[in-house]
């Protein structure tokens, strides 16, 4: 709280070892307190020989948070709670903006009222408080709530400002909205106990709903403290409804706000209160208004007179006192082997120790405690936390975990296995292994579901709640002593499982070790950008290429690395890391490690656009051609490389290979299915290099040949699967808040909903089926394949090495993406449905890589030029599928959710282990640890650009003033009085994604930005009218329709443009047409344009023929509000100016041309926003990790 930086975790230390076990309050001064009258004191006096255990110590924003419970029978439910609040105690102050009323606050809340005959409903306030001031001098003393006076306010407000109502886009119809459905049968009777309850407003809104009061005017002869004149903060979705009016302190008079309370359990409207707390604590609450008054109702002078207001009035209390006891029990740190005492409580009273085994039938002295799950767990969970945690916490602090063992130099205690011991991970008691599941077709519902053996679920669950735990609480109730037993092999199975699970490896390869530590020392990750080497250090391998080419002395260390990876050279240890705490609320923490170490099977090239990626590869494929070539075997053996690339590519790569090699490379391009039919599996075999496109499952007639061939077509009669058009999960990269609503029937808030789980289901019959197949037409036993048959699936083969090129594309799947792919179903060239085949053919949740569905004998290699490196969840997905290395955190991934079971989310819930900061740390850590031995980037020299500049030219130019209209009007959902041109995209936070996409075509047609486009296109051919011009655009909001139109209306122009209804292989060949030089009339005569959409970018190489790109708009992906991905943009555009700006460019000056439209008067718009956000040197650094 104060301006000198502390170490929270020590200061927590500190706290607990200052804090006693026990508080008591007397019961003179409980009586005192009940006299008062409140409503919520009723039969407080009955607390008073109840101590107050310690239960939680909470670190929150600017303030520690001490809790103690007062139980019935000292166990049972909680009847009353002291609360205590160290550090700042009313957050900020809204004048000087600096920490206010720094101290302690004790508040005494009384829960009996809520455990009566008659219960009371609805939240509890405190009742006692006493308030420990660092800046007061005056004594603290306790003081009691007064019983509720209502009194009668004059409220009277000024000036309009919108209401929140109007803030969210609420219109005018709303009302009639309303009325028809409280008038409505189903309606009727909600509708009439609201307003017998008078809470009718929340059905039937006031005639000035949409204005609320910008000051705010309270007048009151008998409350003066509450007078004055609020004024309206200019503060946004940092307060309920965004309603604040706050009242200046003064002479004499404290900083007062005027805020809505809102009722968290939705059990009633909320209420607008005066409090001293920008917070909504209920102890500095001085007024609540009633439940019918809202702050419109100051704008009309009949509503300014409320009565009924609730004005709360504290006593100050002469008797009450509050007691310390400390824990008299000893707490002996043990020197601890496997199955001895980790920590022995001596001295218990025989009390306690029956008060933790009652409810135990067992006559034995010595008996283990159940304190895994159920209500006798908790209940003897609480005594352990009143009798043991504090004596605990007191000996941490003192005598820190000493516990007698002997660390490494590390710190941490390796276990030992002997020839006789199970290896880590495979113990079947420690950890039960999931039960398998199979599909059945339902022929009521017309589709496949799941399928579970009887009773194997319950089964499953019960192994789980039987198996073995870390630690073990046993009570000796002859000596009253109490023991915590330590079992660290079965935290090392747990680890150990994490890591062998589902990977078909050796377990006897698993080294495990462990500490003890105390969580709240644990020091907070710092997350660093991500860095990627150069291969700088490695010495560069020669690789003939045909003459005049060569590869620079950079390419030549990139193939070293590479070489090195295929040859089993490249080490790397994979780890997973557990926490186990101690039962209860100790603080003490067992965390587990296991490590295996590996050699890397994969790796990522990241050179940068332009530094040649695709001539690397290359070069890698003939320097092992004779050795490939050696390898081929019938039946799936073949000498090729596999390249996987983005549809556009195949083209432009088989050209590439063709250039450089100085032999005649067996190349074979599959474009489709259809052109897979046409060879046959000896020209397979016999091929150096195949490329196919990463989409290949979308080709029509594939996956449907493949459950052909491996003979499950009679399996599946019933309805062969189609790949899934949706995801079942999204990728989370952003923080937001979930409203969870009050409703047993929802327990996970909507998260995991029915339709998900239906998109989970389908994508996992999907890849059920698909790897079925796989696996079928790969058993030499059941396979009939001959050497002259045609279209034999990809996956039928085994290839020397598989290249994946832009693997970026196939691995993103943010909630932008995927929304954005659902706006333009059936229009783009690369789909998230394409990305989803890809993942899919990649075998991305397959973690043993001998069965998905591409093997190697070599390696895999991804190849990108903006890698996204921006997230430890992405590279530990990137580790699994370039080579299966295994990075922390891998087992418990999210993209896991994409197909599993609702048994299978909740059992994930239940075994979730837990990830402390000590393990957020450590992946952090080891994520670097794989882009260091796996990954490289390299820049491109001076010196290979030959002199050529990039000069970016951005292009404004001012809408009309018809345009601003056709461009506000378009903001569909936006209150007219809240649209301009300044609107932001997070406007559109509660607009439906359909709205803001109409919003953004309408602002990628604008004529203005056409004209211009037109403008720069005729002064380019103006200066060279042979060159040629690449113009990008976004195509999910028809911006590429638009260029297009825009320059087929000028007959001097046109364009080139990939069209839906092309295939791939036309795509391929139109591209081509702007890669080489003009040869034949046809050539010459074809336009000079060529409209492509940033979906296309990835890869490109154009630099032989095109100097001249333009950006038809700024990049923005999303749906509005804040789920936009401005390093995938950023990325995109960068992939998009390196089609041209790269190696290999022939002219002395790049031109990139940024057309941005602003308003008729120089207003920036969304353009311009957009621009700066792109261009923002932190996302350009996290989009190309230019921390390499």
């Amino acid at each position: 709280v104060s301006s000198i930086d502390h170490d929270s975790g020590r200061f927590q230390t500190k706290l607990r070892s200052a804090l006693p076990a026990s508080l008591y309050l007397d019961h003179s001064g409980l009586e005192e307190i009940e006299s008062m009258g409140c409503i919520d004191s009723k039969d407080v006096s009955s607390l008073a020989n109840s101590p107050f255990n310690l239960h939680r110590i909470k670190r929150d924003r600017r303030k520690w948070i001490i809790t103690y419970y007062a139980r019935r029978n000292d166990v049972g439910e909680a009847t009353a709670e002291l609360r205590i609040t160290v550090g700042d105690l009313k957050r900020l102050d809204a004048e000087s903006h600096s920490p206010a009323n720094t101290g302690a606050l004790v508040e005494l809340t009384s829960f009996l009222p809520a455990r009566s005959s008659q219960p009371r409903f609805g939240q509890l306030s405190p009742i006692a408080i006493i308030n420990f001031d660092k800046e007061s001098t005056k004594e603290s003393v306790w003081t009691a709530r007064s019983p509720t006076e209502k009194v009668a306010l004059t409220v009277r407000g000024e000036g309009n400002t919108d209401s929140p109502r109007i803030t969210v886009g609420l219109e005018e119809s709303i009302i009639d909205d309303l009325k028809a459905t409280a008038a409505s049968s189903y309606n009727a009777k909600a509708y009439n106990s609201a307003c017998a309850k008078g809470e009718n407003r929340r059905w039937i809104y006031p005639k000035n709903w949409t204005v609320w009061p910008q000051s705010i005017f309270i007048e009151s002869d008998n409350e003066s403290i509450l007078a004055g004149q609020y004024e309206r903060a200019a503060c946004e979705q940092t307060i309920n409804m965004n309603a604040l009016w706050i009242r200046q302190a003064s002479e004499g008079r404290p900083v007062l706000y005027l805020m809505i309370k809102p009722n968290v359990s939705r059990t009633g409207p909320d209420t607008a209160i005066i409090t001293s707390s920008i917070g909504y604590e209920t102890s500095f609450v001085l007024a609540e208004f009633p439940t019918f008054w809202q702050p419109c109702d100051s704008l009309v002078k009949a509503k300014e007179t409320v009565k009924g207001v609730k004005f709360h009035s504290w006593k100050q209390m002469e008797n009450v006192k509050c007691t310390a006891q400390f824990a008299s029990v000893e707490v002996e740190m043990k020197k601890c082997l496997e199955g001895d005492d980790l920590i022995l409580i001596n001295k218990l009273t025989e009390r306690q120790c029956n008060m933790m085994c009652q409810r135990i039938e067992c006559d034995e002295d010595v008996l283990k405690l159940p304190i895994h799950s159920g209500q006798r767990a908790q209940q003897i969970i609480r005594v352990f936390n009143a009798v043991c945690v504090s004596a605990i916490q007191r000996q941490m602090a003192s005598g820190g975990l000493n516990f007698g063992l002997v660390p490494d130099k590390d710190g941490w205690h390796e276990l030992h296995l002997d020839d006789k011991d199970t290896p880590f991970g495979t113990c079947e008691v420690c950890v039960p292994y999931r039960p398998a599941e199979n599909w059945m077709y339902d022929e009521g519902r017309k589709r496949w579901d799941r399928n579970y053996e009887s009773g194997v679920s319950r089964k499953f669950r019960l192994s789980l709640q039987n198996a073995p735990t870390p630690f073990e609480v046993w009570v000796n109730r002859q000596e009253h002593s109490l023991s915590i037993k330590f079992c660290p092999r079965v935290a090392a199975h747990y680890v150990g499982r994490q890591i062998i699970d589902g990977r078909n490896i050796d377990a006897k390869g698993i080294n495990v070790k462990f500490h003890f530590t105390d969580i709240s020392l644990q020091e907070d990750p710092v997350i660093d950008p991500f860095k990627v080497k150069t291969c700088h250090n490695e010495k560069p391998t020669d690789i003939t290429l045909k003459e005049p080419f060569s590869l620079y002395e950079r390419q030549k260390k990139v193939v070293t690395k590479m070489v090195s990876i295929e040859n089993a050279e490249t080490h790397f240890k994979e780890l997973e890391m557990v926490e186990n705490p101690v039962y209860g609320s100790s603080g003490l923490s067992l965390t587990t490690v296991a490590e295996r170490a590996t050699k890397l099977r994969g790796g990522v090239i990241a050179d940068a656009i332009g530094a040649g990626k695709t001539i690397v590869s290359i070069g890698l494929i003939l320097n092992g051609l004779q050795n490939a070539r050696s390898s081929r075997k019938f039946p799936s053996s073949t000498s090729a490389t596999l390249v996987v690339v983005p549809p556009a590519l195949l083209r432009q790569w088989q050209l590439e290979i063709e250039r450089f090699s100085p032999t005649n490379l067996k190349i074979l391009v599959i474009y489709d299915f259809l052109a897979l039919k046409k060879l046959s599996l000896q020209k397979v075999l016999d091929a150096d290099v195949v490329l196919v496109p990463i989409d290949i499952l979308e080709s029509k007639g594939y996956f449907e040949n493949l459950v052909e061939k491996a003979k499950l077509s009679k399996a599946y009669k019933q309805k062969l699967p189609k790949l899934p058009s949706h995801s079942g999960q999204k990728e989370i990269n952003e923080a937001r808040g979930v409203w969870i609503p009050a409703s047993s029937a929802d327990p996970y808030a909507g998260s995991n909903n029915s339709t998900n789980q239906q998109n989970r289901n389908i994508s996992a019959f999907f890849t059920h089926v698909y790897h079925e197949a796989i696996r079928k037409i790969r058993d030499e036993k059941s396979t009939t394949i001959k050497k002259t048959d045609t279209g034999v699936p990809l996956e039928f083969f085994q290839w020397e090495r598989v290249i994946v090129d832009e693997i970026h594309e196939s691995l993103c799947t943010t909630k932008s993406e995927i929304e954005e792919a659902k706006e333009r179903d059936g229009k783009e060239f690369f789909k998230e449905r394409n990305r989803r085949a890809g993942r899919e053919f990649l075998g991305i949740t397959v973690k043993d890589i001998l069965k998905r569905p591409l093997v190697y004998r070599k390696a895999i290699f991804g190849l990108s030029g903006t890698p996204l490196l921006d997230s430890t969840s992405r590279v530990i997905e990137l580790a699994n599928l370039m080579g299966n290395a295994y990075v922390l955190g891998l087992s418990s991934h999210w993209r896991r959710l994409e197909k599993e079971s609702s048994r299978d989310i909740f059992l994930e819930n239940y075994l979730e282990p837990v990830r402390g900061r000590e393990v957020r740390t450590a992946a952090f850590r080891k994520c670097q640890d794989y882009l260091n031995v796996a990954c490289c980037r390299n820049k491109v020299a001076d010196e290979e650009m030959n002199g050529s500049v990039l000069e970016t030219q951005i292009r404004k130019i001012s809408m009309s003033t018809e345009e601003k209209e056709l461009y506000l009007s378009s903001m569909k959902g936006i209150p007219e009085g809240k649209r301009s041109l300044a609107i932001r995209p997070e406007d559109f936070e509660d607009v439906s994604p359909g709205s803001f996409a109409k919003f953004l075509k309408q602002n990628a047609s604008l004529r203005s930005r056409g004209a211009e486009l037109v403008r720069i296109c005729k002064e380019v051919l103006a200066n060279d009218p042979k060159t040629k011009i690449i113009v990008f655009t976004d195509g999910s909001i028809d911006a590429g329709i638009a260029a297009c139109s825009f320059l087929k209306a000028e007959k001097d122009l046109g364009c080139t443009s990939l069209l839906p209804t092309d295939s791939n292989e036309l795509k391929n060949k139109k591209i081509s047409w702007y890669q080489h030089g003009d040869v034949t009339d046809e050539d010459k005569a074809r336009p000079r344009i060529l409209v492509l959409h940033y979906e296309h970018c990835a890869g490109l190489n154009l630099q032989t023929e095109c100097s001249n790109l333009i950006l038809f708009g700024p990049l923005y992906t999303g749906t509005g509000g804040t789920n936009s991905d401005p390093v995938s943009d950023a990325s995109s555009e960068l992939q998009a100016i390196g089609r041209v700006y790269r190696a290999g460019q022939t002219k002395q000056v790049v031109n990139v041309y940024k057309i941005t439209v602003e308003g008729p008067e120089g207003e920036e718009i969304l353009d311009g926003l957009v621009l700066r956000r792109n261009t923002d040197k932190d996302t350009l650094a996290m989009a190309t990790n230019a921390g390499d």
